[in-house]
């Protein structure tokens, strides 16, 4: 089994953080706790466990994020126990080639993707007798039994040849998806969820902050669920501000000055204090918060209507200082989300999966010009590049394991 993975040790991420802003590549050398590793093929640990051979898997920023060590020990889920080693790679379609005796939902040959696996253990995957609300409401994304510890965990991830999975982690791919289109259902599930946690209605004004692949996939996602909303987009790169115009987006900010464009496009008030700050009245109905980080999250507070929302899709694995004083003095609504689960959309109970294929298949969530590299696993290091850096025009990079 070939493996991309990160190392919980503590003294070498340290160590790393410290060096990291005078050679950034430390991470690919031998102080980092990340490691690309030939191993052998584990054993499945149990009769309801199988084995996958991947076939594509994208590259994610929060996969970056463990890469480069930017998690801050500080943070609350830091303080649960869990793994000890970190498997890069969940955006992955493969095939299944071993299952176990007791596996009822698969058999080889079948093609999958990853549902739970990456979010931690569930109710199921230790397969305990009794589900916790969440697990019980398909939301296992919020198991409130995932750290018992109870039963194997998963080897190996997307960023490597094969994995092992608990047969409740996967999610069986219709044969009518291509393999990108497979691929990409993790992501675009991330952005209905996001949608849905706030559904603009017909005339608001919405902006999505970062064009990144979530944000670009939030902007297809609000123009196939909302189409009566009108859309601004930040997006900083040439290629995130085309697309995000492709994918519905009527409004593009690219200098950066959201407020002035709070005021162009919403007809917002904006104030500036003495030192600096500055706040609309008035602004943007629902922001979508694609970037997650503390700048970000305090802007789009500041850009927010009075009775608006804030939903922050982005995640930065460190402790933020922010002002949340218009959470209170607007009664604005800060939301967040973890990755995807089951939805209420036109009076249905629907898991995200089954919603985000249906909106494929109706060609309203689309994955046309979204992958924009391929690479083979050992070009890893350059793959990482080119993701990490959007100045190499990248939107989607991914590693391709196809003959």
């Amino acid at each position: 089994m070939q493996a991309i993975y990160v190392d919980k040790q503590i003294p070498r991420m340290l160590l790393v953080k410290a060096i990291k802003p005078l050679w950034r590549d430390v991470v690919f050398s031998p102080l980092s706790p990340a490691r690309f590793a030939h191993l052998p093929d584990p054993p499945l640990p149990g009769p309801r466990w199988l084995r996958v051979r991947n076939r594509l898997c994208g590259i994610c920023a929060s996969d970056l994020s463990l890469l480069y060590v930017d998690a801050d020990p500080r943070i609350g889920p830091a303080a649960l126990p869990g793994n000890q080693r970190f498997y890069l790679g969940h955006e992955v379609v493969g095939v299944v080639s071993e299952v176990g005796a007791g596996v009822q939902a698969f058999r080889p040959g079948d093609r999958v993707i990853m549902d739970t696996r990456f979010q931690g253990a569930t109710c199921l995957s230790q397969e305990l007798d009794t589900l916790c609300p969440h697990c019980q409401a398909g939301n296992h994304s919020l198991c409130e039994n995932a750290s018992l510890g109870r039963g194997p965990r998963g080897a190996g991830g997307g960023w490597g040849d094969s994995f092992t999975a608990h047969e409740s982690e996967l999610y069986a791919i219709p044969p009518d998806l291509s393999d990108e289109e497979a691929m990409m259902v993790e992501p675009m599930a991330v952005a209905v969820r996001t949608l849905l946690k706030r559904l603009p209605a017909p005339g608001q004004h919405v902006l999505v902050l970062g064009s990144g692949i979530i944000g670009l996939n939030v902007i297809q996602a609000a123009r196939a669920l909302a189409p009566g909303c009108h859309i601004t987009a930040a997006a900083r790169y040439p290629q995130q501000q085309e697309m995000a115009r492709r994918l519905g987006s009527q409004e593009i900010v690219a200098d950066g000055d959201l407020f002035a464009a709070a005021a162009r496009i919403t007809a917002a008030q904006v104030y500036t204090g003495l030192l600096g700050s500055r706040m609309a009245l008035g602004g943007f109905d629902v922001i979508y918060d694609c970037v997650g980080s503390a700048h970000s999250v305090q802007q789009s507070l500041r850009l927010a209507k009075a009775g608006g929302a804030v939903v922050i899709a982005g995640v930065k694995l460190k402790p933020m200082q922010v002002d949340l004083t218009p959470v209170w003095y607007q009664e604005v609504d800060l939301i967040g989300l973890y990755a995807h689960g089951t939805e209420s959309w036109q009076g249905q109970r629907r898991r995200t999966y089954d919603l985000t294929i249906d909106l494929i298949r109706q060609g309203r969530l689309r994955t046309a010009g979204l992958i924009t590299h391929r690479f083979p696993l050992a070009r890893w290091r350059q793959a990482i590049h080119t993701a990490a850096d959007k100045r190499s025009g990248a939107i989607k990079v991914i590693f391709d394991f196809t003959p």
